[in-house]
């Protein structure tokens, strides 16, 4: 079983039923998925550099990338549809939280002038954040990596309500920001 997942089943549940009174275990808000995302903006003319985004996010996550294809046409951009434009995975059950748990105990750290995550959420209990690069994940050769690309994380959680989010995602570990 993941060790973050042993967690929040041990821990981080029992404090939050206790915190904000929920009566039952099922109510708790839980992380419910995790989508990764890597646009890439010269797809159709660098193929290369697609190939490898595709390649290091089969590497960071253990699952095949899904390719994203624009939906209309945008000549200033010189994009027509259907061009592929980018590729996400999505992650669900244990693969999520060994995610999770490498994501806070080992990449977040290795960015460089980190101090802290931003708190705001979306509205609806969900958390996004962005990496500079795929070479904060410890998976993913730096010497092999020819085009430095970003990627955006978005944590999907039950419960619908900010607060209880943020502070779930805090006592799972997330290093956010000190709010002075």
């Amino acid at each position: 079983m993941a060790r973050l997942l042993e967690r929040y089943r041990n821990e981080v549940r029992p404090k939050l039923m206790e915190e904000f009174g929920y009566k039952n275990a099922l109510a708790v808000p839980r992380v419910e998925k995790i989508t990764l995302n890597m646009g890439i903006g010269k797809a159709r003319e660098l193929p290369k550099k697609f190939e490898e985004a595709q390649r290091d996010l089969a590497t960071i996550t253990g699952q095949k990338p899904v390719v994203t294809k624009a939906r209309k046409a945008i000549a200033n951009f010189q994009l027509r549809e259907g061009y592929p434009v980018g590729c996400r995975v999505t992650l669900r059950g244990r693969r999520m939280y060994e995610f999770l748990d490498r994501l806070i105990s080992m990449a977040i750290p290795r960015i460089r002038d980190f101090r802290g995550l931003p708190t705001q959420l979306d509205g609806r209990g969900s958390y996004s954040m962005g990496l500079p690069d795929q070479v904060v994940f410890p998976e993913v050769v730096a010497d092999k990596v020819e085009h430095v690309q970003g990627m955006n994380i978005i944590i999907t959680m039950t419960g619908g309500r900010d607060e209880v989010s943020r502070r779930l995602l805090a006592e799972l570990g997330m290093p956010f920001r000190r709010e002075e």
